[in-house]
């Protein structure tokens, strides 16, 4: 009888640590989630600290880039040599090309921003016809494009924009809109956002593939695009230009300025000029820009170049093109410049915009040839 008992006594006693055994387990685990999950959300609101913080940098950056110079450094422009004059002259603005870059106010390691001046960007609410249907054109193949198609697509153009609901001989209005799946309202009015280009009949189907927000804008006040500043996606699109003479444009703006349409014929044949010239305005600029700030892989510095922008005497550096981010995304903010010395506008935020091509990748492509 005592032998049984003893041997209850042990098998509870045994019962009872493992019991405990996975009690203590469940809870250690419970804390090594917590804690985990607490680590996460400290690395998270760090990045989104360093972000924010990029963002505020890069609006002063662009202020102050549009200050005018100092006595001092204007009288550096004086004694600089005449091989070093146009290096010191270039526009400071022209610096805001989609590159990545290095703030006078210098943003954290691991953060990584773009500006882009919407001057390099085609503006969807200026744009002609004739120059929309060249664009159309081009994408649909150039020479081989389907004209009707063209036709169609002008057609709901025009009933997009028009403030009434009569229907075009080849357009859409209303009607077949409603007639959709997801049936929605025609604008009857100037595009509000470049992602409504999209939901125009036929112009889906002809520029899904291209990043909207890259290459077009509804800010300014002009068609015409400054290819000193022009994004990648926007020159894909503009007629006479193809990847290659992209790649050499984007090479020598890196070291040069363009000031006017002779200094593009260096690089462009004249029959391909005569298709690009009604497209580019050398010297135009705008108070609006997009600032994207995004994590940088791993939070290492990639290999840098003097920036070209010396006027104000201060170190400048761009990444290069190894520099890869950890994301396809980024933090971007859509500003309005008013004046150096008030804060911008902003126009728009999207957490989720999607990297343009950089810029860098082209310049070691046409090193690389």
């Amino acid at each position: 009888m005592r032998l049984r008992q003893r041997g209850s006594v042990i098998i509870v006693t045994l019962w009872t640590i493992i019991l405990m055994t996975m009690l203590v387990a469940v809870i250690a685990s419970q804390n090594r989630l917590s804690a985990d999950t607490a680590w996460v959300h400290k690395q998270e609101l760090t990045v989104w600290a360093s972000e924010q913080s990029a963002i505020n940098q890069a609006e002063m950056e662009v202020m102050m880039a549009r200050m005018p110079l100092p006595l001092a450094d204007q009288q550096k422009l004086m004694d600089v040599s005449a091989q070093s004059l146009n290096q010191a002259r270039r526009n400071p603005l022209y610096r805001y090309n989609g590159q990545l870059l290095s703030l006078a106010y210098a943003q954290a390691q691991d953060v990584a921003v773009r500006i882009i001046d919407h001057a390099g960007k085609i503006n969807l609410r200026e744009i002609s016809r004739p120059r929309l249907r060249a664009l159309i054109e081009k994408k649909l193949g150039g020479s081989k494009a389907d004209t009707d198609q063209i036709d169609h697509m002008m057609d709901a153009w025009n009933d997009w924009l028009d403030l009434n609901d009569g229907e075009s001989p080849k357009g859409a209005e209303k009607k077949y809109y409603q007639s959709l799946p997801v049936p929605y309202t025609p604008r009857n009015g100037a595009l509000e956002t470049v992602e409504e280009l999209l939901s125009i009949k036929g112009f889906a189907e002809v520029f899904s593939d291209v990043d909207l927000d890259a290459a077009f804008t509804v800010y300014g006040e002009d068609e015409l695009v400054n290819l000193n500043v022009a994004t990648v996606e926007a020159m894909q699109l503009l007629p006479g230009l193809d990847d290659e003479l992209i790649g050499k444009i984007v090479a020598w703006r890196k070291d040069n300025e363009f000031q006017g349409n002779g200094d593009v014929a260096q690089l462009v044949t004249a029959e391909k000029m005569a298709e690009l010239r009604p497209w580019i305005n050398s010297r135009k600029t705008t108070n609006y820009y997009t600032i994207m700030v995004y994590p940088q892989a791993d939070g290492k510095d990639a290999e840098q170049s003097k920036d070209d922008n010396t006027s104000q005497d201060k170190a400048k550096s761009v990444h290069s093109e190894s520099d890869q981010p950890k994301a396809l995304t980024a933090y971007a903010e859509t500003i309005s410049i008013s004046s150096p010395t008030e804060r911008p506008l902003v126009l728009k935020i999207n957490p989720y915009q999607k990297l343009p091509l950089a810029p860098e990748v082209l310049i070691a492509e046409q090193e690389a040839k």
